[in-house]
């Protein structure tokens, strides 16, 4: 740029991209906050835990060109569109199925009140969300969405969560294909057990460090999204290279 030259760019031709991360208080969802977080970013964090929230955002303000606190329950369609009409009107770029809940016990011993939770919270809020938010994301956003290895192998004592799980694979896997003309892709992320704070609630002794990390799935989802707009990482498992548990 010679002498005397000005820069045609503008503060109001830049549109910062607008990444939705459900799930976002601690674990998984707070690692990709986390690893995504850039100036050219406005990250809107959802979670229930206020102060765990508070923290995320805590930790990703510097280096994110705007972050948004969204605290709403996923497990009522109150909530979901709550968290709808609090992220507005304008696009967004990304959407991360992140939140979940799990109940670990016989089948038998599952309450009416614990599997409906569970399908909200694991099935219906990811449905619900992608179904307002895809048809206005541009091309090349991509909906990332966290299942588990409990998507397609079953154990016994989680049958709650792999039903939510195993049909959250098969819904993304059905979104894929009625997205692909619009050029938003679905991601599918796989990990095998994850070492985060859900393990606390869990019965019986777990090695926790064989299992991968919040890092690690934080990783592989910025990995998938930082394809070229005409390439689409669809699936990705996640283990520990020691085996399984």
């Amino acid at each position: 740029m010679g002498d005397g030259e000005q820069s045609i760019y503008t503060p109001a031709l830049f549109r910062m991209k607008r990444y939705l991360i459900t799930g976002a208080s601690r674990g998984i969802g707070r690692a990709i906050a986390k690893k995504l977080a850039a100036p050219d970013i406005a990250l809107l964090l959802h979670g229930r835990d206020i102060a765990a929230l508070a923290e995320t955002c805590r930790e990703v303000e510097e280096k994110s060109g705007k972050v948004t606190k969204l605290i709403h329950d996923l497990a009522t369609i109150r909530g979901v569109n709550h968290l709808v009409a609090a992220v507005g009107h304008e696009p967004i770029d990304l959407l991360v199925n992140n939140a979940g809940i799990t109940v670990v016990k016989p089948f038998t011993e599952v309450t009416l009140d614990e599997w409906q939770q569970t399908i909200a919270v694991n099935l219906t809020a990811p449905f619900f969300l992608m179904q307002h938010f895809a048809p206005q994301m541009p091309p090349g956003s991509s909906i990332v969405n966290i299942l588990s290895i409990a998507a397609n192998h079953a154990y016994p004592n989680w049958s709650v969560y792999c039903a939510s799980k195993f049909g959250l694979d098969g819904l993304s896997s059905a979104v894929r294909e009625e997205l692909r003309s619009r050029k938003v892709r679905v991601l599918n992320i796989y990990p095998a057990a994850t070492d985060t704070d859900i393990w606390k609630a869990v019965q019986g002794e777990w090695p926790r460090e064989r299992m991968v990390s919040a890092a690690d799935v934080a990783n592989a989802v910025a990995y998938a999204i930082s394809q070229t707009a005409t390439v689409a990482v669809e699936n990705i498992m996640l283990g520990n290279l020691s085996g399984s548990l």
